[in-house]
């Protein structure tokens, strides 16, 4: 990339102003811009899907896979190391280490239209739990989302773009795309990272109630997910109700997918995974003592 001059501040006010400017026009001119100043670009795009906006990452993270000038495994270690945690970001930053052409902008769009529809059919006034029960109808009925019971440990169920397009995942990704819509409808949903069964809670009611995804979004209450995790030989503990931070979900995701290679007989792979679990934990381990 040829050198240029490096933006000013008021040209990155502007530039950040027309990010999410879905016109054609507006994006094919921002491409070339950004073609155009090269490295100054890749710094000024990689700043933002490390920062805390998630709106901005997004559409700064579709430059970056547009303009083909960024190393997603790079890209994904430096939103590691930046801590500035943020659900869809880090999955679909996490997607394109495996799959650097993934469209992100069709994800979204993709999670936009999940949530648009149902806004459609819920009525008002509807409780949280109401909602939810729309959004079960949504995801695992009118589109078929479903656990890949048949090969659970397939790679391909640990990556956002292909849980879209294949409607079938494991609970941790089968529980995000239902939080990365739930976002959308201002849910009040959480992730919760039980022992051997990734789920959604809800903390709103004066019981809190939780979704099972793998399920077809299975309500459950804190007696029935311990049951659950019984029948999995794991002594529960009230701890493993309570939400898990952005950071230990990726981190997890990241585990699953190192052992999911290792049963693939794809050792590099795995080894990738690995990496990036250990800088999670080594990223964690430094603000910890700091």
């Amino acid at each position: 990339m040829k050198a240029a001059p490096q933006f000013t501040d008021p040209e990155k006010t502007a530039l950040r102003g027309l990010l999410d400017d879905p016109t054609p026009a507006v994006r094919a001119a921002l491409l070339e811009h950004f073609q155009r100043h090269g490295r100054q670009s890749l710094e000024f795009l990689s700043d933002i899907v490390r920062g805390s906006n998630r709106l901005l990452a997004r559409h700064a993270a579709w430059y970056l896979g547009e303009l083909r000038f960024t190393d997603p495994v790079a890209e994904f270690r430096g939103f590691i190391r930046s801590m500035n945690y943020e659900l869809e970001t880090g999955v679909l930053l996490l997607s394109r280490t495996a799959n650097p052409d993934l469209d992100c902008g069709a994800c979204c769009t993709f999670l936009d239209q999940l949530a648009a529809r149902c806004r459609e059919i819920t009525p008002a006034p509807a409780t949280t739990r109401e909602r939810c029960r729309i959004l079960n109808r949504v995801l695992f009925h009118e589109y078929g989302f479903r656990g890949n019971t048949e090969h659970y440990t397939d790679p391909l169920n640990s990556f956002i773009d292909q849980v879209l397009q294949r409607r079938k995942g494991i609970p941790i990704s089968l529980s995000i795309v239902y939080l990365l819509v739930a976002q959308r409808l201002s849910l009040p949903l959480e992730p919760v990272g039980a022992p051997t069964h990734f789920l959604i809670g809800c903390y709103e009611e004066e019981a809190p109630f939780f979704v099972d995804a793998y399920r077809q979004g299975a309500i459950l209450t804190a007696g029935e997910v311990f049951a659950l995790l019984r029948a999995s030989h794991v002594v529960p503990q009230v701890a493993d109700l309570a939400p898990t931070p952005v950071r230990e979900v990726l981190c997890r995701w990241c585990r699953n997918l190192v052992q999911h290679y290792t049963a693939a007989n794809d050792p590099v792979s795995a080894r990738l995974f690995a990496e990036f679990v250990s800088e999670f934990e080594a990223t964690y381990e430094r603000h910890a003592s700091s």
